[in-house]
């Protein structure tokens, strides 16, 4: 072992544990969101209540409606596909169908400003990564990179899916007024 190869850390910086990088998407996203959410609830200033209620969603215009069809197929899809055995032809099956589903909520996005009024907000960057994430993914397992195609379609899934899907429960936002109500 040479001098480079030696790593000199200080002692009172501790050490990061390893974590995957689906655990590292979460250990950021949800402190964020918690951050944000409890800094619009403390300025709206009171305590949020749980209700269902879909009248926002049958007010919204078919973007949207159609967004949160595809997003809610794909979300079952996804949780399905990834507890369920590999490799099977209803694996393949489902998987088309998510990867359909996936590219319809991502595309749909596109229709979707409500954010930044007539422009696209950064949530659309990640459309586009989903956009070019999945022929990546298909590609892999076509090359019977197995491992690789499990690494790209559950970025997709925890990025695509559980993380958007996490931040479209903003206070404000509509998803936020289908379930909560202040």
């Amino acid at each position: 072992m040479s001098l480079t190869d030696t790593v000199i850390r200080p002692r009172f910086l501790p050490r990061l544990p390893k974590f995957s990088r689906t655990q590292w998407t979460f250990a950021i996203a949800l402190p964020v969101y918690a951050g944000v959410s409890a800094l619009t609830l403390i300025d709206a200033g009171s305590v949020p209540r749980f209700r269902f209620d879909l009248q926002p969603l049958i007010e919204s215009g078919i973007a949207i409606q159609i967004h949160v069809a595809a997003a809610l197929t794909t979300l079952a899809i996804g949780v399905y596909l990834m507890m369920a055995r590999k490799g099977l032809r209803l694996h393949r099956i489902f998987g088309w169908a998510w990867v359909i589903c996936m590219a319809l909520t991502a595309g749909s996005s596109f229709f979707i400003m409500t954010l930044f009024e007539n422009f696209w907000s950064p949530i659309h960057a990640l459309s586009a990564w989903t956009l070019i994430g999945l022929p990546v993914a298909i590609a892999a397992v076509k090359r019977r990179d197995v491992k690789k195609h499990r690494k790209e379609m559950t970025n997709l899934f925890v990025g695509g899916m559980l993380v958007a899907g996490l931040f479209t429960l903003l206070p404000g936002r509509m998803m936020w007024h289908i379930f909560f109500a202040l």
